[in-house]
Formats: C-alpha cells, structure tokens, sequence
C-alpha cells in the first residue's frame, strides 16, 4: 500500500515513540486550516520525511506490492480491482508506487500520481534497485495535486488510492471530481482510508487507546505547528456518512464497504494500529465505487 501518515492512521508520527525534534513541531491540536496550507504542509511534511518513513515501513510493504491498509489486506488476496490485465489504472496519492508496481507486474498499464517529490524520488530508487521484470510496463509516476489530475477526461479504467491523498486535503469533494472525470463511464474507484470510528480515540497503540477522546462529529482538522506557528502536518476526519454523500455527489454508485478484521498472524504494531486495538475496532474503511455507463 501506499499508507500516508494520518492521525489515527500508521503514516502518522506516533506521539510516544517517534515525536520529532522540538525545533520542527512544537505543537498540534485541532484547529482550522485552509485548503492551500493543508496542502503547503503535507507537501512539505512528506518531501522531509519520505527517506525515514521507507527505512521504517518498507519492509512491510515491500518493493512490489500491493497492501490496502495496516491490517495488511493484499489485492492479490481481496481482487478488489478484480482483472486488471491490460487495463489502464491510475494510483492517486501513490507514494513509493509499490501498488502501482505490483499492478505492472500483473499485466496493468498504471499511472501513479503524488504530491511529494520526496516519495516520487523513493519510487524511481525502488525502480532502480529492485527493477520490474521484462514483462511488465514499469509505472509511469508523476509529481500533481489530486485536485488536478493531469490528465485528459476518460483516461483510465479504474482508479484507486490505499492511504494516499483524500485524508490530507480539506476539499475531497474536488478530488472525487476529478477522479470521476479521468476515468471512463463504467470506471471502478476504490480507496482505503482511517475508519472514521478511529478520530475518536487517541492515536496510540497501547490501552490509552481504547478510550473515547473526541467527537466523532467534530470535523475540526487535526493540524501541527511549527515554532513559527505555521502548518507543517494537516488531518482531516469525515464520517461514514460524509463520504457516502462525497462520492454520490461525484457521481459514484457505492458497490462495497470493506473493514478488514485485524489477522491472527499479524503482529506488527503499526502508530495507532495494533493487534489490541484491532481486536476490538475497525482501523480501515475501503470504499467502492463505480461510474454509471
């Protein structure tokens, strides 16, 4: 998967374990951000922190492969694209590509998109040191806003995004545009995201997570600041209702919900997930979707 950091998600800095220097964030709580600092502070947040969040997780996700979430659910496992040989499949918020090489390795034609040169440098290091085989049409990966996807109308087949892109932005209503337009009538969109039943709890792994601390009403974002007061890391929480409404205003017919039980065998301690807390919560919403036509 290509998980970006969230704050009830693993992509996130774990407050206890890995809080950065005092110099870069002194503070963060829930306050309001607009649309261009969210996305000024992720940009910035995933260019300085691409090198050590892949020397952390790669090797849980690997230099190919596709892994919708924490849980460690795998596409060749759930088919949620179904057959995508010979299909043209955009990844929004692609991260280092290990989805989107995972897909050329089975015959797609992908395309991923990010908004941090520092990830999109991870994916051409992953190409170079661990190159596809012959068979498959290496990636094409390009540095865009989700809010603008660079492509023409009716592009692709199928569009999808594990962690990447929407919990970062303020107008998701844009991006669910945008995917809508790039693909063709019939098109599948698939994305996993924090379960919104996570913003209420803190975002650790231990039994201080098991406790309810916010509203899950509370859209209010989850933001982090420099020492000069300015944005550096922007969450945003919508409810399972928010995004039924988002992708029917797109235009998106919901086909499937997906949340992933936490395996028996799976006991990687991920942030916030864990094999506690995913014992007793959902820590993943996979949602699809499908354009009429």
């Amino acid at each position: 998967m290509s998980p970006r950091g969230t704050r009830s998600h693993a992509r996130r800095r774990d407050p206890v374990s890995e809080r950065p220097d005092e110099a870069e964030i002194i503070s963060g709580g829930y306050l309001s951000i607009d649309e261009e600092a969210s996305v000024r502070a992720n940009r910035s947040y995933w260019d300085s922190s691409a090198v050590d969040y892949l020397a952390e997780h790669g090797s849980f996700l690997g230099a190919s492969d596709f892994i919708w979430c924490p849980e460690g659910v795998r596409e060749s496992d759930v088919a949620l694209l179904g057959d995508v040989e010979r299909r043209q499949i955009l990844e929004v918020g692609c991260g280092a590509g290990q989805c989107s090489r995972w897909l050329a390795e089975q015959g797609a034609l992908a395309t991923g998109v990010d908004l941090s040169s520092g990830m999109l440098e991870q994916a051409s290091r992953l190409q170079r040191e661990h190159p596809l085989s012959a068979a498959a049409v290496p990636p094409t990966f390009l540095q865009a806003d989700a809010r603008s996807l660079p492509f023409p109308s009716a592009s692709f087949d199928a569009a999808f995004s594990s962690y990447g892109a929407l919990p970062f932005v303020k107008d998701a209503d844009v991006v669910l545009a945008e995917v809508a337009r790039v693909l063709r009538p019939g098109g599948q969109w698939v994305f996993s995201v924090t379960h919104p039943l996570r913003w209420m709890f803190p975002d650790v792994p231990g039994e201080a997570g098991l406790t309810v601390e916010y509203s899950y009403f509370d859209r209010t974002p989850y933001v982090e600041l420099d020492a000069h007061g300015s944005p550096v890391y922007a969450e945003h929480h919508r409810t399972m209702g928010d995004w039924m409404a988002l992708l029917v205003s797109a235009g998106f017919a919901v086909t499937g919900l997906t949340e992933p039980e936490w395996p028996a065998d799976n006991e990687t301690a991920w942030g916030g997930w864990s094999p506690l807390r995913g014992a007793l919560m959902p820590g993943t919403a996979i949602f699809s979707a499908r354009l009429p036509g």
